[in-house]
């Protein structure tokens, strides 16, 4: 049994703004999110002291003590954007849709909270049992947006958290819509979220994979530039509602796109330097599973994380997989590399480029790496182009690739 998969609603909060409208009026702009911590300056042997940071969120009212008693900022930031979406999707919490049992959540991010582990650390070192509580684990668990979700709303369907590093939030709404066309669910909420820590600087930091360019934060990370020097650590979050076809024109839901297609595989060569072979096969199977010409593709949504090897075998990948100059770009100019967010929030614009007919330009792109494949980067500003389906693809330590197609209704 094969089933169409639709999205009926949509959040995001990323350092460009606290909703979906607000992320994609800000790529209109042509201005990154980046800026120098003072806070990483503090660790001796950081080479890179940039970030992108959300400033202006604050934990709504309604969550009381008890709510946020199990939560970390990852998964107040899952819930803040699942709320809504929800709200977009016309699905009302308490209902019977979301208590149902036909309703699930697949999430992710990279990690759950770090700012616990300090607690766990501490019983290590000192032998001590001091600051351990029972929600500590909750709070830093790889579950813990999806678990916290699915709480807070009382869902009792499927759960299927992701922890899967840069590919959490993609792979997410990939097997979320699995989960709907095989008629395992009528319904998912699916994405996800990442909290910045300094550590995770350090993680890249130690690779020789983040922009040093301290002195110049506007003018980095520039993916697919001959001039890139590495990445920028980012966050945020973003929630899709997939919903089966016909269960959504039966209630009268708003579609807003269709989830044409997905694929998912892993590299089996190595931990950190991705695969271009089987990146592409990602790349093709997506189209077999969206039952797609390249041709009728009209745009990728790129990783483009800065990092040489990364980019190149990306681009090199999606150039042998459509043959063509397909036109590109990468959001991570934008708000830096948001970890288990990613794919999440750069399918939500995919989304809505999609259906505004308009493509955001790669910041900082002024020359293209001749080592990249032979695509047609969009740079400078946004272009206008038509077309019925766009790509959003991710890549992430461990070799993991995914691929979604999204269709416009």
């Amino acid at each position: 049994m094969n089933r169409r998969v639709v999205v009926t609603g949509m959040g995001a909060i990323s350092p460009l703004g606290n909703s979906v409208k607000e992320n994609f009026d800000r790529l209109h702009v042509y201005e990154n999110k980046i800026e120098v911590l003072e806070s990483l300056k503090e660790y001796s042997g950081l080479n890179s002291n940039l970030a992108s940071v959300i400033k202006d969120f604050k934990i709504p009212e309604r969550y009381s003590r008890k709510t946020l008693r199990t939560m970390g900022p990852v998964s107040v930031m899952s819930l803040f954007v699942t709320e809504q979406a929800l709200e977009q999707a016309g699905i009302e919490q308490g209902g019977e849709l979301i208590r149902g049992g036909r309703l699930g959540v697949a999430y992710g991010s990279s990690s759950g909270s770090v700012e616990p582990l300090l607690d766990f650390y501490s019983m290590i070192n000192t032998k001590v049992v001091r600051n351990i509580t029972s929600s500590t684990y909750m709070k830093m668990m790889p579950q813990t947006t999806a678990v916290n979700i699915s709480l807070y709303l009382k869902t009792t369907g499927r759960i299927i958290p992701s922890g899967t590093a840069c590919t959490s939030g993609s792979l997410s709404i990939g097997y979320a819509y699995e989960a709907i066309k095989y008629g395992l669910q009528d319904v998912m909420i699916a994405g996800g979220a990442e909290e910045f820590s300094p550590t995770q600087v350090a993680i890249f930091d130690t690779l020789y994979a983040t922009s040093s360019k301290n002195e110049t934060p506007k003018k980095t990370p520039s993916p697919y530039d001959a001039e890139r020097d590495g990445l920028v650590i980012g966050e945020g979050a973003a929630t899709l509602v997939l919903e089966e076809y016909e269960h959504a024109k039966a209630r009268g839901a708003k579609i807003i796109a269709e989830v044409a297609g997905f694929a998912s595989n892993t590299d089996g060569t190595h931990m950190t330097q991705p695969n271009a072979h089987t990146i592409q096969a990602a790349i093709e199977k997506s189209m077999e599973c969206a039952g797609v010409d390249s041709s009728e593709i009209c745009y990728v949504n790129g990783h483009g994380t800065a990092t040489t090897q990364g980019d190149i075998a990306e681009t090199t990948a999606t150039a042998a997989a459509f043959k063509r100059p397909m036109p590109i770009s990468s959001m991570k100019s934008y708000i830096g590399h948001s970890l288990g967010a990613c794919g999440a929030i750069e399918a939500a614009m995919t989304i809505e480029m999609l259906n505004s007919d308009w493509y955001m330009p790669t910041l900082n792109l002024k020359n293209v790496d001749s080592a990249c494949g032979e695509l047609d980067y969009i740079i400078n500003e946004g272009r206008v182009i038509r077309g019925e389906y766009a790509m959003s693809n991710n890549f992430a330590f461990g070799g993991v690739n995914t691929s979604l197609i999204f269709k416009r209704l």
